[in-house]
């Protein structure tokens, strides 16, 4: 018996780890996160339609989805397959493409300032005031035909009133973009006009009025091409390679961006015109399933056969959005015309060809893909008839993913073929809506040029990421930049203490430094990594959880300063390494992964070092600090201890800031040696100068003050006490007659002063004695 192992039972949990709950469109709650096949997730990502600049939208969207895949991979150990497409053809392609076209075409046959193009370019301009601008205007003052240039100016008034301005955009929100638009080619065309009659009418005059008309002429110029196309059975414009070579072009530019705001590539990318023949195959299922129909070579999903179906139901995500004709019209795209369809909830699954589009054969003739129809066919391909994780921006909710959902469910004749649905919140930049639509939006590219992309995907952490965003320069310059200096300031002083610490060990001394306060900061650490997953587990509450890292560095400092000489390194590593990870883990982390904290690429990215370049300058501040020291100890001259302390502070302040060493001084006589960004360095130097110059400067300028106050106080003693009382020193006739010391005596007509006369003249009498007496020595004094 006594060789038989001891029975034993297993732990009894004292605390439950929290478990993952994700906010779910499909149900508008927190629901707990329960993957069908273990730890692997398959998930979709809505991509980019491709004709325009990102734009901060997009980096709102992507970067944010970026985060939570993270969160998903890097911190909860989930397997991702994740997939991605680009939207490379549709109808705002199309149009812009076939428009850019034209405009460009127009460009090349313009090699001079004509009447003739002046002519063009303004009916142009009035034919966009009347069918643009004229849609956002109250009745009375929309202009007669042919008349819109002759009322611009009374037009041009009215719409610096805010009031009627806002009266405008409310009846049509795209009002301002297009009254900008009409103002900027009226100013074009009138400058135009004066060179023409000034005899300029080179090609550069030409192509300006062309560049700064080029949006008013594109919708003339479609239309001309698209009757022309008609006649030419739209031989003119139906190049598909217009729109795949727009496409391609901002594709590749939306993924520059993305790598620029490190969000991570997709494991799957997939394009819409590489699956027209899985479109149109997936289609006909659908038909075959009895959830479509065909009118005119078009092909509509029956919304109301699947909403009748038992185990289907339409718009799951916004059900109150199936009425809402403006979304319904607006995602079905600007070039769509629909006749014939049984409901006008009844969206395109294959939109015929019309003249000017690039098309596809189909069992129903020339054709193209609609818009929602090309996510269900591609994730169907890659991921099945379901996943785990469909995502994208809010605005896509109704109508595209709501469609999406119904004709994949319809395809696979299932109820359910997304698990949970992530939708990002709304952006708006000070307070206002961005749309690339309106033309109001801030590029990708723009908004790097002012903050880095550190600061940008903190800007998003510190936002919850399913609520609508302010984006404003309040919020980085205060909590975000707030957050940055916290952080490398608290990785700055961490590695310098652990650096300091290992140069100095000469192994053990007998004593042990983990005490009370280093068990309640390793308390803390553990406090706050529970407090961290449960911030995460809680819908990726990152603001919650980037608070639970500030609160610890607060923690870790207070401990720092308290401790002095004390102070256990190792708790403060563990720490520092920790909250780095997780900074890291929101990819938030630049240079080696290794290193502690979150690191700091050099401006290049390069991390290769170059043993000379590096060491040499440090090794001339040490020669140079040491040839000074020496020169004053052979001299043995008065002073030069007061000498050598002041190169310790040109060392300190001048020579080591440039290479990006910070020398704090300690109580013990030891600097801690710090290493930091040499421009941080720099402009807190210039910071201190600047402060200490203002104060000088105020000091100074204090100290001038009391000096002319004083001169003009003694200015005034160089009058001498028996003149004070007789002209010019006060005026004719004020007195007529004085003693020897020449305090007056009687009043200008000869009447003898009165007794609080005479007590206020010998008052002032003895000050002005005092006065001139100081007045004579500082005279003396001066000379």
């Amino acid at each position: 018996m006594s060789h038989c192992q001891t029975d034993w039972k297993p732990p009894s949990r004292r605390s439950p780890e929290p478990v993952l709950k994700v906010y779910n469109s499909f149900t508008r709650t927190k629901d707990e996160f329960i993957p069908r096949h273990g730890r692997r997730i398959k998930w979709y990502n809505c991509g980019p339609t491709v004709y325009d600049a990102a734009h901060m939208g997009h980096a709102r969207n992507y970067v944010t989805q970026d985060i939570l895949r993270r969160i998903m991979s890097d911190y909860f150990g989930y397997d991702i397959r994740f997939v991605m497409n680009i939207t490379d053809i549709d109808d705002k392609i199309i149009l812009r493409a076939r428009q850019t076209h034209l405009v460009n075409k127009f460009r090349s046959t313009v090699t001079s300032l004509t009447q003739e193009l002046l002519d063009e370019v303004r009916s142009s301009w009035c034919s966009y005031v009347r069918s643009k601008v004229s849609k956002g205007l109250p009745l009375e003052d929309v202009s007669p035909a042919g008349l819109e240039w002759r009322s611009w100016s009374d037009l041009s008034t009215k719409a610096a009133d805010k009031a009627w301005k806002d009266d405008a955009i409310k009846r049509d929100e795209k009002f301002e973009m297009h009254f900008v638009t009409a103002r900027r080619a009226y100013g074009a065309i009138q400058a135009a006009s004066n060179h023409l009659k000034a005899g300029k009418v080179d090609i550069e005059a030409a192509q300006q009025l062309v560049n700064d008309s080029a949006d008013v002429l594109a919708l003339s110029l479609d239309e001309k091409a698209l009757r022309l196309a008609y006649f030419y059975n739209g031989a003119s414009v139906t190049d598909p390679s217009l729109s795949r070579s727009l496409a391609r072009f901002w594709e590749a530019a939306f993924f520059e961006d993305m790598a620029r705001l490190r969000v991570k590539q997709p494991d799957t990318l997939t394009r819409v015109t590489e699956y027209v023949p899985e479109i149109v195959a997936f289609v006909e299922r659908i038909m075959q399933n009895g959830y479509a129909y065909e009118v005119a070579g078009s092909v509509y999903f029956d919304t109301n056969k699947f909403d009748s179906t038992e185990g289907h139901r339409y718009a799951k995500l916004e059900p109150w959005s199936k009425g809402n004709m403006e979304l319904l019209e607006e995602g079905e795209g600007a070039l769509s015309k629909h006749t014939g369809r049984r409901s006008t909830a009844d969206f395109a699954l294959w939109k015929a060809s019309k003249p000017g589009e690039p098309s596809w054969s189909s069992p129903w003739g020339q054709g193209r893909p609609g818009w929602h129809i090309e996510c269900s066919v591609m994730a169907s391909a890659i991921l099945g008839d379901n996943m785990d994780i469909h995502s994208g921006g809010i605005d896509l909710a109704f109508p595209h993913h709501d469609n999406e959902v119904a004709q994949a469910e319809a395809y696979h004749e299932c109820s359910a073929w997304v698990n949970y649905f992530l939708h990002t919140g709304h952006l708006h930049i000070e307070g206002l809506k961005m749309s690339k639509s309106l033309k109001n939006f801030i590029t990708i590219d723009e908004i790097l040029r002012k903050h880095s992309a550190r600061q940008l995907r903190l800007a998003f952490l510190t936002q919850l990421w399913n609520s609508k965003m302010d984006f404003s320069e309040s919020l980085m310059a205060g909590e975000v930049k707030n957050v940055e200096t916290t952080m490398n300031n608290f990785f700055t002083v961490a590695k310098a203490l652990i650096s300091q610490t290992r140069s100095e060990q000469s192994g053990p001394d007998g004593d042990h430094r983990y005490h009370g306060p280093e068990r309640a900061l390793t308390d803390e650490l553990y406090q706050a990594q529970d407090r961290f997953r449960e911030a995460l587990c809680d819908s990726f509450d990152t603001p919650s959880a980037v608070n639970v890292l500030r609160e610890l560095v607060s923690r870790t400092n207070v401990y720092i300063k308290s401790r002095g000489n004390e102070l256990d390194v190792s708790v403060v590593e563990c720490v520092a390494r920790w909250i780095g990870n997780m900074l890291r883990m929101f990819g938030l982390g630049e240079g080696d992964p290794s290193e502690l904290g979150w690191g700091q690429l050099s401006q290049d990215g390069s991390t290769s070092l170059n043993r000379e370049e590096v060491v040499m300058p440090y090794l001339r501040v040490l020669s140079s600090f040491r040839d000074g020291v020496r020169q004053l100890a052979i001299s043995k001259r008065d002073g030069a201890t007061k000498d050598i302390l002041a190169l310790c502070d040109k060392v300190r302040d001048s020579d080591l800031v440039p290479l990006g060493v910070a020398l704090d001084d300690q109580e013990d006589g030891k600097a801690l040696v710090k290493l930091v960004d040499p421009t941080e360095l720099i402009r807190v130097r210039e910071e201190r100068r600047a402060q200490a110059e203002a104060r000088a400067a105020k000091k100074a300028a204090a100290q001038e003050l009391e000096r002319q106050k004083k001169t003009q106080k003694l200015e005034r003693g160089s009058i001498s006490p028996e003149q004070l009382f007789k002209p010019p020193n006060v005026p004719e006739g004020v007195y007529s007659s004085w003693d020897d010391q020449g305090l007056p005596l009687t009043d200008g007509e000869g009447k003898e002063l009165s007794k609080n006369q005479t007590k206020k003249v010998q008052k002032d009498w003895t000050a002005q004695k005092k006065l001139h007496e100081e007045y004579l020595a500082w005279k003396k004094e001066v000379r």
